[in-house]
């Protein structure tokens, strides 16, 4: 059975990527980094960045571009390198975990708990 992507010939993956095997800049675009398009596709442009405008008019996922286009996510982080270079999309990461020290303490918490039932 072939992987879409994973089997493709080389040539066919250097060719996308202009021969970069890494993003350029120092963006990164981990696998649940949402890809919003900040414009349309232009005419002439490479069909693989058409293509990521074209489905990346609702924020999307780095891993689900991937899985759509049926290309390896390094390759595809080099293409939304591309993209965010020129401005052409723009990349919203996750939040980071909040801490648990910025959580109540449990006590106070407990103590509200039980002022609100007495009402």
């Amino acid at each position: 059975m072939t992987r879409p992507g994973r089997d493709d010939v080389p040539d066919r993956l250097y060719t996308l990527t202009g021969g970069r095997s890494r993003p350029t800049g120092d963006t990164a675009l981990d696998l649940v980094t949402l890809i919003v398009a900040e414009c349309e596709p232009r005419p002439g442009m490479q069909s693989e960045h058409a293509a990521i405008l074209r489905m990346c008019r609702l924020p999307t996922a780095v891993v689900e571009i991937a899985a759509d286009l049926r290309l390896p996510v390094s390759i595809t982080r080099v293409l939304l390198s591309d993209l965010l270079a020129a401005h052409r999309i723009s990349a919203r990461h996750p939040r980071p975990p909040v801490p648990c020290e910025s959580f109540p303490d449990s006590d106070l918490l407990e103590q509200v708990l039980v002022g609100l039932r007495r009402i």
